[in-house]
């Protein structure tokens, strides 16, 4: 494999004007190694290859340590790097990654703990941490994704030696993390989940689903894991063995929070949430912040964002991901273990109102054409066509035996003509990708009314899409919301382009912050993806390499 191009940049070596090369600041000899001895000190320490070659980088025109003193403490910059490794738990992340502390603080392999060992040991999980902040501990493509965040040129060496030449490493690690308000709100949920080790515990599951005025032996109990998880906030005398109105409340808050629908009442469902615990809800909230760290760099165009299990769409304006968005929406997305919606970032870069749809070959082969030989009038019931050709110009083909076994053959294709009866809805979200993916709207707008949305064969499907159009189509002369509901009405199939390309970003996170409430929330982890990357953070932590 590829070196990481952020250890294959070409840096200019970068000199320092430490005072820390005095003698008494240097190794046992007297004088600070040549950058040969501390890639070895760093290869003593486990470093692969290109992680030698990194602290080579970082100390080439150095003449001293960049972390200790001539006393032998900490300078303010070893301080403060050495405490953010040390925290590296407040951001999901482990510190004994970045910081073993027999490299720092006391006697090393051979009994001693040397100025060049242990400068160099800071140096090199400082450069560990501020990759795995950034760009999260594990390459997502090992477990079957595909994001293109470890393709951005980061030259991490020449950030941290600014860090210590301008005195800002806190500064220059809060740069690195990613910059969205959820991230932020997931670090302050993490440490509050981690104190809940201790939480009440939540009741058995009833026989039945219990409602106001029903009797509930342990409710006191499950009021204070409600209170203790911030559900609960009224005050005041409750009955003890009662399911009160002030408690289904509570619930129902609760429910919101997990992806139930909300009617207060306790049911198996519910109890399951419940009984999850605190440490359980905190690894879910780990996962969340490394799949945050996978994003790319965005900010740069205007963004919509679909996170998957929560099926839900957030759309930003240029420049503000670190805001709340613009706005938001219901999503439908892919059947779970079936045709689920994959993980990516692309560019949509044009709308089709009345749309055709092409109806894919696996929908082809495994619905369309068994129901058609066992249904003459199939076809033309669904308002679908056999057609010759790619593209919405195809010539139509009329159904006669021949073209149904061309159509086995995939000589000919299907696809339903444009109208509210159509799949996609009255319009289509094309952002070009290898899965043939996009968001459309849906004449079973029914379904956005149940708690889970996995219904369809991978596409989106959103809940207001003339909402998202108009949006889309800012800048685009004579597109208003009147112009867009015209098209959606017409008789014509009509492409758009957009005056600005718009980033998509298809997402997972089981764990997130609403950007509405400001409350966590989590989901069900309907494609089984939690259990994949919690034994990928759990393995030893793998050096971006070759």
């Amino acid at each position: 494999m590829v070196i990481r191009r952020w250890l294959a940049v070409v840096l200019v070596a970068v000199s320092t004007t430490s005072g820390c090369g005095s003698p008494t600041a240097r190794d046992q000899a007297g004088v600070w190694p040549a950058t040969s001895t501390l890639a070895a000190e760093a290869a003593a320490s486990g470093a692969a290859a290109a992680e030698q070659d990194a602290v080579v980088r970082f100390y080439t025109g150095r003449s001293g340590p960049a972390w200790i003193a001539a006393d032998g403490s900490m300078t303010p910059a070893g301080r403060e790097m050495t405490a953010a490794l040390r925290a590296a738990a407040t951001e999901g992340l482990a510190p004994a990654d970045y910081l073993p502390r027999g490299d720092i603080d006391g006697p090393a392999r051979d009994g001693r703990a040397t100025t060049a060992r242990r400068d160099v040991a800071i140096s090199l999980g400082a450069l560990r941490y501020m990759h795995d902040l950034h760009l999260g501990r594990v390459d997502p493509r090992t477990i079957g994704l595909r994001l293109t965040a470890w393709d951005e040129p980061h030259d991490f060496v020449h950030l941290l030696a600014g860090a210590v030449a301008d005195g800002d490493v806190s500064a220059m690690l809060d740069r690195l993390s990613p910059p969205f308000p959820i991230y932020r709100g997931l670090v302050g949920a993490l440490r509050r989940y981690r104190e809940l080790a201790g939480a009440p515990p939540a009741p058995p599951a009833p026989r039945r689903t219990i409602e106001i005025g029903d009797a509930l032996p342990g409710a006191t109990d499950l009021r204070a894991r409600l209170a203790a998880f911030g559900d609960l906030t009224a005050s005041g005398a409750m009955p003890v063995d009662t399911y009160d109105a002030a408690t289904a409340d509570a619930v129902a808050h609760f429910q919101r929070r997990h992806g139930i629908q909300a009617d207060g009442r306790l049911g198996p469902r519910t109890i399951a949430a419940l009984q999850v615990s605190p440490a359980d809800r905190a690894v879910q909230i780990v996962l969340a912040l490394e799949r945050l760290r996978w994003l790319p760099d965005l900010g740069g165009r205007r963004t919509v964002a679909v996170n998957i299990p929560m099926f839900q769409l957030a759309a930003w304006e240029a420049g503000r991901l670190g805001e709340p968005p613009a706005f938001t929406m219901g999503v439908i997305v892919g059947r779970a273990a079936a045709t689920e919606t994959p993980v990516f970032v692309e560019t949509m870069d044009h709308l089709i109102f009345r749309p055709y749809w092409n109806v894919p070959p696996s929908i082809l082969d495994g619905e369309v054409l068994p129901a058609v030989r066992k249904d003459p009038g199939y076809l033309a019931r669904e308002r679908m066509e056999i057609v010759d050709g790619q593209g919405d110009g195809a010539s139509v083909v009329p159904e006669t035996p021949a073209a149904l076994e061309a159509l086995a053959h995939g000589s000919l294709r299907v696809r339903q003509r444009p109208g509210r009866a159509n799949a996609l809805g009255l319009v289509k979200f094309v952002f070009p990708n290898r899965e043939s993916v996009y968001m459309h709207g849906t004449p079973a707008t029914e379904l956005f009314a149940r708690d889970r949305r996995d219904f369809s064969h991978g596409c989106i499907r959103v809940a207001d899409p003339p909402r998202l159009a108009e949006w889309a189509l800012q800048g685009v002369p004579g597109w208003t919301g009147a112009r867009v509901a015209e098209a959606m009405a017409g008789a014509d199939n009509t492409r758009v382009d957009l005056a600005e390309p718009i980033d998509v970003v298809l997402f997972y996170l089981t764990a997130a912050i609403d950007p509405a409430t400001g409350d966590v929330v989590f989901a069900e982890d309907i494609y089984g993806r939690d259990a994949v990357l919690a034994r990928a953070l759990e393995a030893p932590r793998q050096p971006p390499g070759e």
